[in-house]
């Protein structure tokens, strides 16, 4: 979408780490940065990431850090200390946003966009209901 439009645009990941004995969510904390032209990865200017990938944390990064970044703390012996949601909230105050305020979403007097992707997103990909999706495995 940032190469259609022309403009930079973000994806942002912050789901708590509730996992136990079989239930809850495995967590993450996660900020992609995309720009409006081709990369060596798509159109990844950065992408930074401390997520649970089925009971083991994992760090990922790729690009160019950005000069606010906290770079010493990607060393954190606990992987999942080296990306954390208090270090996302801070980047993206860096980068003019604040989307975990509820008063960013309705600034006074700014026009608003609500921009929802529905369908596959591959066009030869199949989507399934849940109920749908247990029929064909059980």
């Amino acid at each position: 979408m940032a190469r259609t439009v022309g403009c930079r645009g973000m994806r942002v990941v912050a789901v708590p780490h509730t996992y136990r004995n079989g239930e809850g969510r495995y967590g993450a904390v996660m900020l992609d940065v995309y720009g409006p032209h081709q990369t060596d990865w798509l159109n990844y200017i950065r992408a930074l990431g401390a997520s649970n990938d089925g009971g083991r944390w994992v760090f990922d990064q790729t690009g160019e850090p950005f000069p606010f970044e906290k770079l010493e703390q990607y060393q954190a012996r606990r992987v999942r200390d080296r990306f954390t949601f208090d270090m996302l909230k801070e980047y993206l105050r860096h980068l003019g946003l604040s989307p975990f305020e509820e008063d960013f979403y309705l600034p006074q007097g700014a026009p608003a966009w609500l921009v929802e992707k529905s369908g596959t997103f591959v066009p030869a990909q199949t989507e399934y209901t849940l109920a749908q999706a247990r029929e064909r495995i059980l």
